[in-house]
């Protein structure tokens, strides 16, 4: 009974919004968010103000007025469907929102229905794609660009292997795929996930069980994929566990930067928690309206709240929708609403879906928006045919003291850089290697040199390496006695070698021989074919028979193997080269001579006349 009348209070609380809505000198424009986040709050600053001057200039709208209508959602999808089940029943032409991708999903197929474009600067899944979903649009660059950046940073460093830990939504998990399949493509990967809790419901057990595991592993490069209220909750827990010292990398994505430019100056525990991190913030570039609107907007607040990137998305949304309705509007198009027929027919139910009403001209409404071609507070505005924003770009800054610390720009068009990307667009695209730069970065820690990126894992099987126990030449390998301590010329060159790998290598060294006696080679190297140990370290000597079972480095150390020959000290003079003649050897070179002499004769005489004659001159001619 309840139930009942909620649903009827739910509709005559329609109704009466759908009389507002026939007012044909307004123009219902709806905006679907959490306003007590940081983006909701920015936005709704953004969103007035930007109808405060559109409402004030009559020529952009042709005598209408824009009312934008705000929707709280506080962080649930349902009432996030309410909300958009209000706008559709008082005639609006567009929503602004939902703030969560997985709101989107399920509120496209309402828009697609119904025919009313729906615009997110916020919701950027990549998976919400333009063909399934059409006219859902996203007004900022979705997390694709987003994770292609952080691969890129990645790569830059070259470091080969990541942890990723984000938020269990569709927004970050399919923001953590993409980055998959971008570190892939540079031949890097994600070692492990970490997926924590929906935000806001994450709790410190749950993070502190995830970074409990991501301490035992081998990377130390960690990607932090969620929202504001879940990664400050990860830094704090992270600090606590002496997770943001030296060795360390923390890259966060963009809801880090809208902390800091948010919150100035942090609280020192927030400070603390996030130094040396880098991450990511929406490149805008620098204007004189833009620096005059946050300012503004600074007011607005009471500055209550610092202004981001996502406040200038906001702004731009509307004056998106703005221009679109006036293109429509000078083309002849009407801003009219006709009820779905499909609804007709249900009964049974005291929801009123026959209210629910589809936007007659939200096809060529969709389409101006699609063509839009300004310049806003964001920058110049225009979209590709894939419907995602042209030239995206990033700024990249470092968490340092109780600020940020600019350290380069990433854009697609020339990757990392350290020139703002503006200047470069008129430069052709250079992805190259060693075009890519970035200042230097201060680090957890406080560290400027690149981090290794890994550690040995303290949760891997350790390498088995059998060393000889020699009782003679034990300065290639010695066993002290009493202790597992090992040392030697080829214990020497092993460490050496293991330094210069770019990946952890546990092992253990595993003595072979009783110390009596010298151990059997053979049998030392078989033990790795029987697979007894993982490999050898010791002075072994290249031999057939063991190069039929295992394979051998390099050779290091000489065999000691010679030629003894006589030597005999010769005095030189200017006949030496006649020394190699010998008695003998210009006796058979005479033969030599007269034998092939005659073999030439006796094939010749028969039929050159010049062969033939007295014997003395045949004699002769042989010579």
């Amino acid at each position: 009974m309840n139930l009942v009348l909620l649903l009827s209070t739910f509709s005559l609380f329609i109704g009466v919004l759908s009389e507002e809505g026939l007012n044909p000198g307004i123009v219902n424009v709806g905006a679907i968010f959490s306003f007590n986040t940081i983006n909701g709050k920015v936005a709704k600053v953004a969103m007035k103000a930007a109808e405060e001057d559109i409402n004030s200039d009559p020529s952009v709208l042709g005598g209408r007025k824009l009312s934008i209508q705000l929707h709280d959602s506080n962080f649930s999808s349902f009432l996030g469907i309410i909300g958009a089940l209000q706008f559709m029943e008082t005639d609006t032409v567009a929503i602004i929102g939902p703030q969560s991708s997985e709101m989107a999903h399920v509120l496209s197929n309402l828009a697609n229905e119904l025919q009313v474009p729906l615009l997110s600067f916020t919701a950027l899944d990549p998976s919400l794609s333009p063909l399934q979903y059409p006219f859902f649009v996203q007004t900022a660059p979705n997390d694709e660009f987003q994770m292609t950046a952080i691969a890129e940073m990645v790569s830059y460093f070259s470091w080969s292997e990541v942890i990723a830990i984000f938020s269990d939504d569709d927004q970050s998990r399919n923001g953590i795929i993409t980055l998959g399949d971008k570190l892939a493509e540079r031949r890097c990967r994600i070692s492990y996930k970490a997926a924590l809790p929906p935000d806001p419901t994450a709790k410190r057990v749950d993070v502190l069980r995830e970074l409990d595991k991501i301490q035992m592993m081998e990377s130390r490069i960690i990607v932090l994929h969620s929202f504001s209220r879940t990664g400050l909750l990860v830094f704090e827990a992270a600090k606590s566990l002496g997770m943001m010292g030296k060795g360390y990398v923390w890259i966060a994505s963009t809801w880090l930067s809208t902390v800091l430019d948010s919150f100035s100056p942090l609280k020192p525990e927030i400070a603390n928690s996030i130094q040396g991190a880098p991450t990511l913030r929406p490149h805008t570039p620098d204007s004189k309206r833009k620096r005059n609107f946050m300012s503004r907007c600074n007011q607005l607040s009471n500055g209550s709240i610092g202004f981001n990137p996502y406040g200038l998305y906001a702004y731009d949304t509307v004056w998106m929708i703005a221009r679109a309705l006036r293109l429509l509007l000078d083309q002849g198009g009407k801003i009219s609403f006709s009820n779905d027929s499909r609804l007709d027919g249900i009964s049974g139910s005291t929801l009123n879906l026959s209210a629910l009403n589809a936007f007659d001209g939200g096809k060529l409404l969709l389409s101006k928006i699609l063509e839009t071609n300004m310049t806003g507070l964001t920058g110049h505005v225009q979209f590709n045919q894939d419907r995602s924003l042209i030239n995206p770009s990033y700024d990249i800054v470092n968490a340092v003291g109780n600020g940020q610390r600019l350290v380069g720009y990433w854009s697609n068009h020339t990757g990392l850089s350290i020139v703002p990307p503006e200047t470069l667009y008129s430069e052709k695209p250079n992805r190259s290697s060693s075009n890519q730069h970035l200042d230097k970065v201060v680090w957890p820690g406080g560290e400027t040199a690149r981090p290794r990126g890994w550690v040995f894992p303290n949760n891997g099987r350790e390498l088995r390496i059998g060393i000889p126990r020699r009782v003679s030449y034990r300065d290639f390998v010695l066993l002290v006695n009493g202790t597992d301590k090992v040392q030697g010329y080829c214990i020497d060159v092993f460490l050496a070698a293991i330094k210069l790998l770019p990946y952890a290598f546990p092992y253990r060294f595993i003595p072979f021989g009783d110390g009596h006696k010298n151990p059997s080679y053979y049998e030392l190297v078989n033990k790795i074919k029987s697979g007894v140990f993982d490999g050898v370290v010791g002075d072994i000597a290249i031999v057939t028979n063991r190069t039929r079972i295992v394979d051998f480095s390099l050779p290091y150390i000489e065999s000691g193997l010679v030629v003894v020959a006589p030597v005999k000290k010769i005095s030189s003079s200017a006949w030496s080269f006649a020394r190699p003649f010998t008695p003998l050897m210009w006796a058979v070179t005479a033969a030599f001579f007269l034998i092939v002499g005659s073999v030439v004769w006796i094939l010749e005489h028969r039929r050159n006349d010049e062969f033939r004659g007295p014997p003395k001159q045949q004699f002769i001619t042989i010579l």
